[in-house]
Order: structure tokens, then sequence, then C-alpha cells
């Protein structure tokens, strides 16, 4: 079974994507921040990343950083979730490696497109 990783400091947003994300067919994981995130990946690398920008301890684009830097991060398929929507934030995620990018709030059929667009459904 695919595995994605719900990144977001909050825990309903969490919830809410994880019910989404395991009707997709995917184990779900959840971290509160980037911190717990990268921990997260030293165990067990996902397949799949929905990600937040604004969280404390450690930002998403920072954990993104991070994760390609890792063994093996380049693996995880990347999308930020998020209610930055202006350019500067779009290609600055884009160009930290992440492949696809989604506004908050979001919904299954959004998912599921962003899902089969970047090839993990």
């Amino acid at each position: 079974m695919k595995s994605c990783l719900i990144v977001d400091d909050s825990r309903v947003v969490r919830k809410v994507a994880s019910r989404i994300v395991h009707d997709l067919g995917f184990e779900c994981l959840e971290a509160e921040d980037g911190q717990k995130a990268y921990e997260a990946c030293q165990q067990k690398m996902p397949d799949a990343v929905l990600l937040d920008w604004n969280m404390p301890v450690m930002s998403g684009i920072e954990f993104l950083e991070k994760l390609r830097e890792m063994e093996n991060g380049n693996i995880p398929k990347v999308i930020f979730c998020t209610t930055e929507n202006d350019i500067a934030h779009i290609k600055r995620a884009m160009e930290a490696g992440a492949n696809e990018y989604i506004m908050k709030p979001f919904d299954s059929d959004i998912i599921e497109s962003k899902f089969k667009q970047i090839g993990v459904l």
C-alpha cells in the first residue's frame, strides 16, 4: 500500500486530508510541523506528501528543501496545500522541488485529480 504524509499544523485539516487520501487507497501518516515531518521521513519515506506552508518549528518550504537533500528524498511526490497563492510563493515551491500546488480549501476531487496528475494514482 502506498503511503502519504500529511503535514499541517491544523488538526482539522490533517483529519480531512487523511480521510480523503485514505479513501484513495493510501496509508496515512500525519505531522503537525516540518520538523516532525522530517523525522517521519527518516523513519519511512512516503510515496506522497501533502504539505502546508505556514507552520511552527519548521515551515513547509524548509521541510521540502531538507527532504530533497535526504537519501531517497527525491522519491516522494510533494503537493503544497496552502493559502499562499501569489506567484512568488508558487515559483519558490516548485524550485524547491514541489510537484504540484493546490489552494485551501481543497476537496476530494482536487486531491484525486492532482494525485493522478503527478502519477501516484
